[in-house]
Parts: C-alpha cells; structure tokens; sequence
C-alpha cells in the first residue's frame, strides 16, 4: 500500500524584519534587524533608551521606510491597504480628541475603519465589557484620567478584530486595576492567536508574559529567545533584570551614574 506523506503548512510570522536597516543622515538607528513574529504569540521588546526600539515600531506601522531591508505585516508589506487592515497599533502616550465622548470616539473610529455599523456595535459593547469603560464612556475625553485614556485607546485598538497588535510602553502611568485589566487582555489575544509585539521598559511585566524576548541595543538586536533559552546562551540564571543589565552594560552605567551623583571630598 503506498503511503502518503502529508506535509505540515508552514504559517508565515505576522511580523517580518528582514535585514532592515534604517538610518537618519549619517547616524545608524537600526542595524541589519531581523525579527519573526508569529500568530498567538507575544513579543517582548527590549531595549535601552535609543536603542532603536520605537524605530523599528513606526517601521512596523508604515509611519517610517527602511533605508534597507523589509518589514512584512501578515505577508504584506508595511505601510500598505492590507498591512494596516489587519493592524493594531498603541502608542506610548494615547492620543484622543478632548472633544469626544469615549462613546463618540469609538463610532468615530469603527466608521474610519469602516466597519459594518450593526457588527460596530456589537464589538462597541464587547470592547465596553471587555475593558470596564461603561463608566465614564459618555464623558468627554479631556476629563479622562491616564488610565482611562489608556483603556479607551487599547479598545479602539481592538475593535477592529486585528489579527497583529503593536504596544509601545502599554503600562506607563496605569493604576493597579487598569493594569491588571491590560495584562488580562494581553493573555486573551494571544489565545485567539493575534500576534503581539510589546516594547517595554517593565522587565519583571516581560518577564511574566512574554512568550519570547528581543534584546536590542544601540540598534542591533544582540538576543532573542525564551527566558529559558537566553540564560542558556548567556550560562546565566538570573532574573531577566540582571540579564539585561549585564547584556546591555546596564551595571556598568548605573555605577558611572552612582559615581558621579556622590559629593566630592575636595
């Protein structure tokens, strides 16, 4: 009886860097990156600051063109109809209209997206439960704390059903509640198989959730992997703090800033 070989579907990564280079004059800000992204999994990006981390952010969203290389969203190249369609993306400080209720700022956005308005409001309801906004939803937005600003703007976000989700510093400025309601909502995208990818300054937050960690520093990405699989490569077995302090130089920094910082004997 001949057998039949069934092959296993490779599933392309959501994100692709490939050999990107970008550069502003003569200064390098990112470096020969190279990064895979796939479906239902989050991504925590780290890195100093200027490292090249929110580059590489606004490259992922078409906001910024490689000097070289290529950035693939869903197979798709950056920046494109389709690349944005299927993308997610939330800025470290949250932009609304002060103007707006929360309410009227999410109909604003479904209709820019153009979605179907009875499945708008379906998912309106769903993002309201989802991130506890009912409560303050039809207040104006110049009244709304960080936090608030910082829910309503995940569930713009989301409205959309986006199959890629970009974050850059998701936790800045929330209180406890609000961020426990994030990290819940991190851990459900990632189940319904959206791929993440988190630029983050929270090492023990990454440390928590990350399915796998990108180190870059001074524009190269200098480790990627699990936990586990970086402290292996490094023979280190450490907290991810320690790791990417010593990685990174970070000890040697905050010594030099210790150092100077103390009165002199003179």
């Amino acid at each position: 009886m001949d057998s039949k070989i069934q092959s296993i579907p490779v599933v392309p990564p959501m994100i692709r860097f490939h050999d990107v280079t970008k550069q502003f004059g003569t200064k390098t800000a990112v470096s020969h990156l190279n990064l895979e992204v796939r479906a239902g999994e989050l991504f925590a990006f780290l890195g100093p600051n200027g490292a090249g981390k929110t580059t590489s952010i606004k490259m992922i969203c078409g906001l910024l063109k490689p000097t070289s290389g290529t950035v693939e969203i869903g197979g798709h190249q950056a920046g494109s109809l389709q690349a944005r369609n299927c993308l997610a993306y939330v800025p470290d400080q949250p932009f609304l209209y002060d103007k707006l209720t929360g309410r009227e700022f999410l109909n604003f956005v479904t209709q820019m997206r153009g979605m179907d308005k009875v499945h708008s409001q379906i998912k309106i309801a769903e993002m309201i439960r989802l991130f506890e906004i009912e409560g303050f939803l039809d207040e104006l937005c110049e009244g709304y704390s960080q936090g608030m600003k910082q829910r309503l703007v995940f569930a713009s976000a989301l409205v959309h059903e986006p199959s890629v989700l970009v974050v850059d510093e998701p936790f800045v400025g929330l209180d406890p509640r609000s961020a426990r309601i994030v990290k819940q909502m991190f851990v459900d995208q990632t189940r319904r198989g959206v791929a993440v990818l988190m630029s983050i300054h929270l090492l023990s937050i990454a440390e928590s959730l990350a399915d796998r960690i990108g180190i870059i520093h001074q524009g190269k990405m200098i480790a990627t992997g699990t936990l586990s699989e970086l402290r292996g490569k490094e023979e280190f077995n450490g907290s991810l703090e320690d790791l990417f302090l010593e990685l990174t130089g970070g000890d040697e920094l905050l010594q030099h800033t210790i150092k100077n910082s103390q009165p002199s004997n003179d």
